[in-house]
């Protein structure tokens, strides 16, 4: 397995289909794909032998205070086989991320202890999601 940090066309459309197999970005286009992979300062992916695309996260950061991970997706042909504890392992080990005081990222309560695993907590003292949607 090969890992990317640069995103031709072609992966930016395999992207988009992994998309397409998550409820919470199964609406996007490929259009909005690109455009967030651009916005996005760490882009990660894991190819196969075939140099198809099977696992993704990306990162907006500042590269000092604050990381939010999004997107952590695996190919569901090949979950459960470690691909997202690599993709986790490969951010937090990223050169440009070394400086990052905090990680963060948004999940659903079956995988709270996946994330665990890797340092992360609920208890941030009393902080609270807040969302305004852009009409």
């Amino acid at each position: 397995m090969k890992v990317i940090y640069s995103f031709t066309d072609k992966y930016i459309e395999q992207v988009y289909w992994l998309h397409k197999q998550a409820w919470w970005s199964s609406g996007r286009t490929v259009e909005e794909t690109k455009r967030c992979l651009e916005g996005s300062q760490v882009c990660i992916g894991i190819l196969d032998e075939d140099e198809n695309l099977i696992a993704f996260t990306r990162v907006i950061t500042d590269f000092i205070f604050k990381a939010i991970i999004f997107d952590v997706i695996v190919d569901k042909s090949h979950q459960g086989a470690g691909l997202g504890q690599r993709l986790m392992s490969l951010v937090k080990q990223h050169k440009d991320l070394h400086s990052v005081k905090h990680f963060e990222l948004y999940c659903l309560p079956e995988m709270v202890a996946f994330y665990e695993s890797f340092g992360f907590s609920t208890d941030i003292d009393g902080i609270s999601l807040m969302r305004c949607v852009n009409s």
